[in-house]
């Protein structure tokens, strides 16, 4: 595994935001949606003016996607929310699948064919009672994985036929194919699995090369991941939560990553005061638009 480079990420926004999450890059807006899980909230950065639109939610928001008919879907701990293009809930499309007393969505996003994953993690996490579940644009609600603790990691190959998911208890990405008539993945098999305590994938993304890009939460870093698995670098980052990656920018070719600043000790937000802000530097291979919930 290559060693960690100096750090080359740097602060672009410092919300200080306690779990930062679900960063996606629109191109229409050329803005960098993300959520604040625990306050909770659905944002809105523009890095040309350096400024950030809060979206207040009234429960823990997991993950979201634009939709293409306008506003957003919005995985909220309560179920599946449609809202408007200001933030405000509008009607709620899908219960709970779950206990919310201990159970809340988290990572998603919608596959290449405009259908919205969102996974459930257990906040006890003393079971593998989390699950993936698919969205449809009839709004049905369908699990498409199961036996999971803390879903995330989501991310589709540029052909859409390969799934990437994590389950970071497990320190193990793994990948699917990827059936896209159904929205089905099948055939799990391991695409990085990792051994130390801090090497924790959490969310990711993929490039145009369908490298894959994760953040290790609590490991202070991220990794690009070749598709055969092979780590080709890491970086550094000025925060030892970081949550989420995505690519932006006017040529997608920057990368953006989100942090958090929960349950950090004093002295250590002391010595990584812009934990919980959003990061960002420059990269050679581009992302790929972010599709849209054709619901």
């Amino acid at each position: 595994m290559p060693s960690v480079t100096a750090t080359e990420l740097t602060c672009v926004y410092d919300g200080k935001a306690s779990l930062g999450e679900c960063a996606q890059w629109c191109v229409e807006e050329q803005a960098l949606y993300w959520v604040d899980i625990n306050a909770p909230s659905l944002n809105c950065f523009h890095p040309v003016t350096g400024t950030n639109v809060t979206m207040p939610m009234p429960a823990s928001i997991g993950c979201y996607a634009l939709r293409k008919k306008g506003g957003f879907v919005v995985a909220l701990r309560d179920g599946i929310w449609l809202a408007d293009a200001r933030g405000t809930l509008e009607r709620k499309i899908a219960n709970a699948p779950y206990d919310p007393t201990h159970h809340r969505f988290n990572d998603g996003r919608c596959d290449r064919q405009g259908r919205f994953f969102a996974g459930s993690m257990n906040e006890k996490r003393d079971a593998n009672s989390a699950a993936l579940y698919r969205l449809d644009p009839d709004f049905a609600l369908n699990p498409v994985l199961g036996d999971i603790m803390v879903s995330n990691g989501l991310a589709f190959s540029p052909d859409g036929k390969t799934m990437y998911h994590a389950d970071t208890p497990t320190h193990t990405i793994r990948r699917f194919d990827y059936d896209t008539a159904r929205g089905i993945p099948s055939k799990p098999r391991d695409f990085a699995r990792f051994s130390a305590e801090t090497d924790r994938p959490d969310g990711g993304t993929v490039d145009i090369e369908g490298n894959y890009w994760t953040a290790f939460y609590r490991g202070g870093k991220v990794l690009r991941i070749s598709p055969d698995g092979r780590v080709l670098a890491e970086h550094a980052i000025p925060a030892m939560c970081p949550t989420m990656c995505a690519l932006g920018g006017r040529d997608l070719k920057t990368l953006y990553v989100t942090t958090a600043r929960q349950m950090r000790t004093p002295a250590e937000l002391a010595r990584l005061p812009q934990s919980g802000g959003i990061f960002a530097m420059r990269v050679e291979v581009p992302g790929i638009p972010e599709p849209q919930f054709s619901g």
